[in-house]
């Protein structure tokens, strides 16, 4: 609507002020330090799934090391691109491996498997997924370390290592988790 300097309408809001939208960026993970696992056996009876698990962390582990190594599953990087959550939706689901630094501060790297999920965009092509993909990199490196600014790492590795610490303790067994 064009508006002359006369003219006293007010256009009309394609939005309604209280509606907000959904975040541009939104990344969550499960996070695993390595140097936390103790031995990774495969089970005879391990399912499948829970087998290849094990074996891409062992893989990591052989790639990377443990040291300042932390294995990243159930992940997720949403991308939105409108302010409409139904429309411009792009999800990409992210697993592997995440370094830091000596001191644990700030990521220095990583080697993840980022595939795409779902999208409610029909005007998606192949270069813009290529392009998502090397963002949704980037947005998970920087949300680790936002992470390890809030404390979580270092919380997570000290549960881990009180775990540890029972587990030793009680000879190799705790309760029914054997």
């Amino acid at each position: 609507m064009n508006a002359s300097a006369g003219d006293q309408s007010v256009p009309e809001k394609s939005v309604p002020e209280d509606v907000a939208a959904p975040p541009a960026v939104h990344v969550a993970f499960d996070c695993q330090p390595l140097r936390s696992l103790g031995r990774l056996d495969i089970p005879i009876d391990a399912s499948p799934r829970f087998r290849q698990k094990l074996e891409r962390i062992q893989a990591a582990i052989s790639s990377h090391g443990a040291r300042n190594t932390y294995y990243l599953t159930n992940a997720v990087c949403r991308f939105q691109l409108t302010s409409d959550p139904a429309i411009g939706m792009v999800e990409f689901t992210v697993e592997g491996t995440v370094l830091t630094d000596e001191s644990d501060t700030r990521t220095v790297g990583s080697d993840l498997s980022i595939n795409l999920e779902r999208e409610t965009c029909d005007w998606l092509t192949q270069p813009a997924v290529e392009w998502l993909v090397v963002s949704a990199k980037r947005a998970v490196e920087v949300e680790f370390d936002r992470y390890i600014a809030a404390g979580d790492l270092s919380r997570a590795v000290a549960r881990l290592e009180q775990e540890q610490q029972h587990v030793d303790e009680a000879g190799g067994f705790l309760g029914m988790n054997l």
